[in-house]
């Protein structure tokens, strides 16, 4: 191959072609600032080298935290919703009854509350509001219109007047059965609707269909069920004002396979709300319409990443090994760990015993914090190096797991790829142990001094786990 020396116009034209190129990779350096990235998909990862993969976890089953077996429950008793509201945990659901036998209805659907000081003792108060059998001692916030999938969530629009603190969304009963209706409370107990027509009526809303506050673009996100080419699958629809809303579209997976997918559970995750986590529930008609949960994720709340394996499943519990038992359901809140020095975890609730018995039963389930997928290193070891970032702020945080012979470390290099001095791997110590937020240091050394520059991040792992990284500020 013959090499040519410009001269004149054409070094010119070359310097400029370079800094044209040299703008052009600046520009396309991914902008994270101060965000908590966690690995639940390959947005980040450049190039992955070694034993190393995208893993994904499942929760760790933990305790039975109601058994849902008053006269106004029963053993199709459903579709909850629990979050954290200030020191309240709130739990909301169906409470429903059949024959286990013939599904017979044996009494209408009611909406249940119960509540919580820590997320895993439960209690039901004596609310006085709705009269079931001729008694008002339980506590049934709703009864007829609405009761089949309510589903509630605080409203985090700053601009909510205090009447909507709290909405739901639920399918209307008889002709107004394939439309969404709208509810609103001020105390989250006491519910009527906030207007009387429907919101959404593109669906088939015959599952938990679900709404929320999307506070980074700064509009209402609503999920639900629908029929696509034979399957059931999710749409989702757009409003800023929580009355007029987007023509729903579907969403879209990619090239997962097309499956029953009845339950959504989509929401933000509270530590990086840019990234939305879903775990929807695949339902198996063809085996005695088993059910077993999911986990996909998203970056712009239409288009998802779902991992094809399932998240959890029935395993060893033959109580979950029935129609429609399995279900994940909607939320997730902190939870104190048991085990000594465990500190926070994640709590999600599960349903078993679905049209068995006398009352199905909610389980506790836990994953550490962000803890849904790792870039995992066998103890022969692996690497993954970024894209382009461009941060903000003055230290790199990781959250992480490695065993005890195992190790984590970091190398920052330049957009093309070449280590920065005083931040090559010699200059990171082996990191190792088991730290939600552990500092990353260079001998000492912080990145204050690779701010709002593109950057990439060098990951090189052995017997580990690496679960999200973010930069913040000095304290």
């Amino acid at each position: 191959m013959m090499c040519r020396r410009l001269d004149g116009p054409a070094v010119v034209f070359a310097v400029a072609l370079i800094t044209v190129i040299s703008i052009g990779q600046a520009e396309e350096a991914i902008r994270i600032g101060r965000r908590w990235e966690l690995l639940v998909d390959e947005h980040l990862i450049e190039r992955m080298k070694g034993e190393v993969e995208l893993r994904l976890h499942s929760p760790t089953a933990q305790e039975i935290v109601l058994v849902h077996d008053r006269p106004w429950e029963g053993n199709t008793s459903g579709y909850h919703t629990i979050f954290r509201d200030g020191d309240l945990y709130r739990m909301y659901y169906r409470g429903w009854d059949h024959d286990g036998k013939t599904q017979k209805q044996l009494h209408p659907a009611v909406v249940c509350y119960a509540e919580s000081n820590d997320g895993i003792g439960w209690k039901r108060p004596n609310l006085g509001l709705m009269e079931f059998k001729g008694s008002k001692n339980n506590n049934i916030i709703l009864s007829e219109f609405g009761t089949h999938n309510f589903t509630p969530f605080k409203d985090a629009n700053p601009k909510c007047p205090a009447e909507a603190m709290y909405k739901a969304v639920a399918r209307g009963e008889g002709a107004d059965s394939r439309k969404l209706f709208a509810f609103q409370s001020p105390d989250g107990i006491h519910w009527k609707l906030m207007q009387q027509g429907p919101i959404v009526t593109e669906g088939a809303f015959d599952s938990q269909n679900l709404v929320f506050w999307d506070s980074l673009r700064r509009e209402y996100r609503c999920y639900f069920r629908d029929f696509r080419q034979g399957f059931r699958d999710i749409k989702t629809s757009t409003s800023r004002d929580f009355v007029h809303w987007t023509k729903p579209q579907w969403l879209d997976y990619g090239d997962a396979p097309k499956e029953h997918l009845y339950t959504n559970q989509i929401q933000p995750y509270y530590r990086a709300p840019h990234i939305f986590v879903g775990f929807p529930t695949r339902y198996i008609p063809q085996r005695g319409s088993l059910t077993e949960g999911l986990f996909m994720s998203s970056r712009d709340g239409q288009k998802f990443h779902r991992w094809e394996e399932a998240v959890l499943r029935p395993g060893r519990n033959r109580d979950k090994w029935h129609n429609r038992s399995n279900y994940i359901w909607l939320g997730m809140v902190e939870t104190q760990s048991n085990l000594p020095g465990g500190g926070k975890e994640l709590s999600i609730y599960s349903n078993e015993s679905y049209y068995e018995g006398r009352g199905t039963r909610t389980r506790r389930y836990t994953y550490r914090i962000d803890g849904f997928v790792s870039l995992h290193a066998s103890f022969r070891g692996g690497e993954m190096t970024t894209k382009p970032l461009v941060f903000q702020g003055e230290k790199l945080i990781v959250n992480f797991s490695t065993s005890a012979a195992g190790s984590l470390q970091v190398e920052v290099q330049n957009s093309n790829g070449e280590p920065i001095e005083g931040h090559t791997l010699s200059d990171c110590p082996e990191i190792y142990g088991d730290e939600i937020e552990r500092v990353v240091k260079w001998n000492g050394h912080d990145v204050s001094n690779l701010a709002d520059k593109p950057v990439r991040l060098r990951f090189v792992l052995r017997d580990a786990d690496l679960f999200a990284f973010g930069f913040r500020a000095k304290p």
